[in-house]
């Protein structure tokens, strides 16, 4: 197995679980935090250019199922709330007409926009769950 100065002996990231989550935030590896997740919006690279860490972890059908599932679920959370604070300050009168057409644009922007974030967040939540294991990286 490679390993950088980010890495420990027993496959996990030092700094924890927290840390890999924030650089996925940023759409960073989410092992070592250095390396860029994605070539483009859509495009995500086949490995971490720092720590050779491979970005799909074994499952080459089904491993980003979650992420696209993370990305629903935040697509419908927004929209829930964006509902809740439109329907409490219009009450008792709420812009049905305006409600549902922001809703149509936000169900489909949403997801474009939160895409390399789903994936990049997935990967360091199967990376809290799963060791790294050495044919991980490339």
């Amino acid at each position: 197995m490679r390993t950088d100065g980010a890495s420990t002996a027993k496959g996990r990231r030092a700094g924890g679980a927290w840390r890999g989550l924030l650089y996925a935030l940023r759409l960073r590896c989410p092992y070592c935090g250095r390396g860029r997740l994605t070539r483009s919006w859509f495009v995500l690279r086949e490995a971490c250019e720092v720590c050779r860490l491979r970005f799909e972890r074994g499952e080459q059908d089904d491993y980003w199922l979650g992420a696209y599932t993370l990305n629903f679920i935040v697509t419908e959370v927004f929209f829930a709330l964006i509902l809740t604070a439109v329907l409490v300050a219009t009450w008792p009168n709420p812009p049905w007409t305006a409600i549902i057409v922001v809703g149509v644009v936000q169900m489909c922007v949403t997801p474009i926009l939160f895409y390399p974030y789903a994936k990049a967040l997935w990967l360091a939540i199967d990376l809290i769950f799963r060791r790294v294991q050495p044919d991980d990286f490339r």
